[in-house]
């Protein structure tokens, strides 16, 4: 495989950006290059025309009103707005926040710190497929809870929360509802009415748009969403997130989140068939593997493996021609073993011998085959070295 290119399979850690939306964000570097908010000349009033649109394109993605966007750097300041920001705004009226063991750590370590700081905070246990239910989090709710914080879509086991029932529940309680939807947004149907959701977090680069650019949704009815912001100086985006709007960034993500959601089922059900053929051609060659997550409520593309007595990172680095991670990418350096997993019921070597595989748009059916082949070559290389192995150990 060397003489080859190298297979990218981490589509959940970023994507590659889609030739269409370079095309559409280059003219906003050299030809339409005002400030969004220097609407006093035609350069800015260009720009903040192409804001106005992205800003629609979103909204319309997620069944929002375009005035209900909030652009940001990325999902993990999406989702520090949020928390802090929603929780602090309604500081009188409670100090509970519940959240999921099964989080991104854009999710756990905000909360972590609102707990130092006196919060109290009620970290709710996932089912074996890393699922929480509408009732875990009925029966976490008290008369002091301001906010619930449960994501869409996992980003490492690729599992699908119920989201409309527990949008429903927080609506029915009084409890702001914040879902973390970066791995979902463009890949699976998200409406925010219908899902009873308050708070939303999204990021251009998990649809095939450019990093450092991301948005959060902030309801601007039944109820108000009111949040304190954590940058002061401007008062840009009605006053929730100050600074120079990154014009160019935010076309490409309107474009991206367009054309995603433009192609969503067809490109669903494309993948699906991808990770099945993946899935398939593993077990039939390697035996003692686990499929982690939902076996079917879960992203397109999405395949978590563990094998047995092999560890991942030997494996990852085994196979070095293929693109994949051992964990959420934002936790690379952290050499414990994934928190996800061991939240679904992994021991520590389990959790360390699995790897995520994330297909995307781009991925094709003859580097699936190739990466599977890798994959077996590379587990039997692992496991002639361990003597203790035997396909029954798994």
């Amino acid at each position: 495989m060397s003489a080859r290119r190298p297979i990218y399979l981490d589509n959940h850690a970023t994507t590659r950006t889609d030739p269409r939306v370079v095309e559409a964000m280059l003219p906003y570097f050299t030809e339409v290059y005002g400030n969004a908010a220097s609407i006093s000349h035609r350069f800015g009033r260009e720009a903040a025309e192409a804001v106005d649109h992205a800003r629609e394109q979103i909204a319309l993605a997620i069944g929002a009103d375009a005035r209900e966007i909030v652009f940001t750097s990325g999902a993990t300041e999406s989702n520090n707005l949020a928390i802090k920001g929603a929780a602090q705004a309604a500081a009188k009226r409670g100090n509970h926040i519940v959240t999921a063991s099964t989080e991104h750590r854009a999710v756990l370590d905000p909360v972590r710190r609102m707990a130092r700081e006196g919060w109290e905070i009620t970290v709710l246990d996932s089912d074996e497929h890393g699922r929480i239910s509408a009732e875990a989090v009925a029966g976490a709710l008290t008369d002091r809870t301001v906010l619930v914080s449960i994501m869409a879509a996992n980003n490492e086991v690729g599992t699908l929360n119920p989201i409309t029932e527990i949008g429903r529940l927080c609506h029915d309680r009084g409890v702001l509802f914040h879902t973390d939807a970066a791995q979902a947004v463009g890949k699976i149907p998200i409406d925010v009415h219908r899902d009873g959701v308050d708070l939303l977090s999204l990021s251009a680069h998990k649809f095939y748009g450019p990093k450092g650019i991301g948005a959060l949704y902030v309801r601007r009815r039944d109820p108000q969403v009111r949040l304190q912001p954590m940058l002061d100086g401007g008062g840009h985006e009605r006053g929730f997130r100050s600074g120079t709007l990154a014009v160019p960034l935010i076309v490409a993500m309107g474009t991206a989140v367009e054309l995603a959601v433009g192609a969503m089922d067809e490109e669903s059900s494309r993948i699906r068939a991808l990770r099945d053929r993946l899935h398939a051609a593993i077990a039939a060659q390697v035996p003692g593997i686990r499929l982690n997550g939902h076996p079917t409520d879960r992203l397109a593309g999405n395949l978590n493996l563990s094998f047995s007595d092999v560890d991942g990172e030997a494996l990852m680095m085994a196979m070095r021609d293929v693109a994949v991670s051992s964990g959420s990418a934002c936790s690379a350096a952290d050499p414990e073993p994934s928190h996800v997993l061991r939240a679904i019921g992994l021991d520590d070597d389990l959790a360390r011998s699995s790897l995520r595989f994330g297909l995307g748009r781009f991925t094709t059916e003859e580097e699936v085959d190739l990466a599977a082949e890798a994959v077996a070559t590379a587990v039997d290389r692992l496991r002639g070295q361990a003597v203790a192995w035997s396909p029954l150990s798994g």
